[in-house]
């Protein structure tokens, strides 16, 4: 009795595991079943085409099983083949009508089942459906044979080599017209727009307008090009099977996306009005500010407490001002500005200006505080930290300079801010800019003579204005020697350096005249003889060797 009830226990156990998995089986199965049931549903809603050298000939539905595409294209095959069997006769097609479809077969092969689902497509009954399908079968069987024709083939590869001609000329023919049309444009045209551009005082800009009247030239003749072109390849395309469908294709590329633009463009159009107008606005706006602070900087224009140097930088702020303020205008009326990649598109360009932007506003802040400031102009002599030379071009974020040995030396503006800047033509036209140097004379000379050779050599110097006239300080008493300074006027920085030169010629001269030795830089001891040159030994000629003579 135990091993009775132990051998049922399992048994039992195994039974009701087999129910759960009945259970569990029958509620995958429906539910498996009900999920393909609602995919055929959503898949017999699609239908594709029989094409044929790209004629449709009718459509067909597809299930889950067998897709419309996969089923269109098996009919498709089928047809290609029996049109390529040249034994077959296209008016052995046969429709056999059965219980739940439409079977149409030639010589017993079958070419296509037609069910009323396929017939729902056109709104037909089946059976008028299949009369037409079998109908445009024929049809295109016999096309299929007739466009692949060995001597049709040969016709149309003539008519081909004529188009090929054909286009040759035509280009060769446009190409010839437009030369002619060019030149008729500049020889009539261009002369009455540089007219109109005198009649206009300049604010009508001949070279702009000629510009963009060539410029809307070669857009048409690019245009017509193309066109030419795309018949060209629609025509020869066309004339063979394999190539047909690439040419009923070809128009649709290039009208299509042409459609979509001038749609666009005609809802945009308002918009599109708008903003031209605030172009031509802003721009002649623009023109006519130019204009002002032209003359504010040829001082036809005078304003109180504004310098003519300030004229180009106050009109460049005033133009961006302006500009940024037509940009928020135009904005809402600019083509696809609310859409998310026109916003996406302005937020990663703002991000991108926000992380490189810091030296370049940097710039653009020292270069305006510069010339606000007044510290130097154009053609200005100036001396930055080591670099010395003439002011030649100012940027908002670059300064130029010319040093003394004709180098350019470019400065970012941003380091003129923190770095001093000595300007030696600011005050130089007014008051004189003064030059001076320093030599060291013994104790034993008068200070009397002293001074008065120095300035008989600024006397002698070129370059050097009498008046106001030159002064001389006598700098320190040192160990061995005086030190004097003499200090005269010039007006012109650019020639400082020659006039230094020639001071110091003179001076030399006019000491060694006198027989006073200058003790500069140091001095050890009394020679036997006073350091002076001989006015003798003033012009000893330069030996050479006479080898080389």
């Amino acid at each position: 009795m135990k091993t009775q009830s132990n051998l049922r226990m399992p048994y039992n156990c195994w039974r009701k595991f087999r129910v759960i998995l009945s259970l569990l089986f029958i509620v995958l199965s429906n539910f498996i079943l009900s999920a393909q049931i609602l995919d055929s549903t959503s898949i017999q809603g699609s239908t594709a085409a029989v094409v044929i050298d790209g004629n449709k000939l009718f459509y067909l539905r597809g299930i889950t099983s067998f897709p419309a595409a996969d089923r269109a294209r098996l009919v498709t095959e089928r047809i290609i083949s029996i049109a390529e069997t040249k034994s077959f006769n296209s008016d052995s097609i046969q429709i056999i009508e059965e219980n739940d479809r439409t079977v149409i077969s030639a010589d017993g092969i079958v070419i296509v089942r037609l069910f009323d689902a396929d017939a729902e497509i056109e709104g037909l009954s089946r059976q008028i459906l299949s009369e037409m399908v079998k109908h445009n079968i024929t049809k295109a069987i016999n096309s299929y044979r007739y466009e692949r024709s060995s001597k049709l083939i040969i016709k149309r590869i003539i008519y081909a080599a004529i188009a090929t001609v054909v286009l040759i000329f035509l280009l060769f023919l446009f190409r010839f017209l437009s030369r002619r049309f060019d030149n008729f444009l500049e020889a009539k045209v261009k002369a009455k727009m540089e007219v109109l551009e005198s009649q206009s005082h300049s604010i009508i800009q001949a070279k702009q307008l000629w510009t963009a009247l060539r410029g809307f030239t070669k857009t048409i003749k690019v245009i017509l090009t193309i066109l030419i072109i795309i018949f060209y390849f629609n025509f020869v395309l066309g004339l063979f099977p394999l190539t047909k469908p690439i040419a009923a294709e070809l128009f649709s590329l290039l009208i299509k996306p042409l459609g979509v633009i001038g749609e666009s463009i005609l809802a945009e159009l308002p918009n599109i009005a708008f903003l031209v107008v605030l172009i031509f606005v802003v721009r002649y706006l623009i023109k006519l500010i130019k204009l002002f602070f032209k003359g504010l900087s040829q001082e036809t224009i005078v304003l109180s407490n504004f310098d003519s140097d300030w004229a180009w930088p106050t009109f460049k702020i005033v133009r961006f001002l302006i500009i940024v303020f037509a940009i928020v205008l135009a904005y809402p009326y600019i083509p696809g500005s609310e859409s998310d990649a026109f916003k996406g598109i302005s937020v990663l360009l703002g991000i991108m200006f926000s992380i490189g932007s810091s030296s370049f506003i940097s710039n653009i802040v020292a270069g305006y505080s510069l010339t606000y400031r007044r510290a130097f102009k154009l053609g200005d002599w100036i001396k930055i930290e080591n670099d010395f030379g003439e002011v030649i071009d100012i940027k908002p974020f670059v300064t130029r300079i010319r040093s003394l040995k004709n180098e350019e030396v470019i400065i970012p503006n941003s380091n003129l801010i923190n770095s001093q800047v000595i300007n030696y033509s600011s005050l130089a036209k007014k008051r004189g800019l003064i030059l001076h140097t320093t030599v060291g004379i013994g104790y034993e000379t008068p200070w009397r003579l002293v001074e008065e050779m120095l300035k008989a050599a600024a006397d002698r110097t070129e370059g050097l204005l009498k008046e106001p006239p030159p002064y001389v300080l006598q700098k320190s008493l040192g160990d061995f020697a005086v030190v004097y300074e003499i200090n005269a006027f010039c007006n012109d920085p650019s020639l400082m350096m020659k006039i230094y030169s020639a001071l110091h010629q003179n001076i030399l001269d006019i000491f060694n005249e006198n027989n006073v030795q200058i003790m500069t830089p140091a001095y050890e001891g009394d020679p036997a003889e006073p350091k002076v040159v001989l006015k003798e030994k003033w012009h000893t000629p330069l030996k050479t060797d006479n080898k080389q003579q």
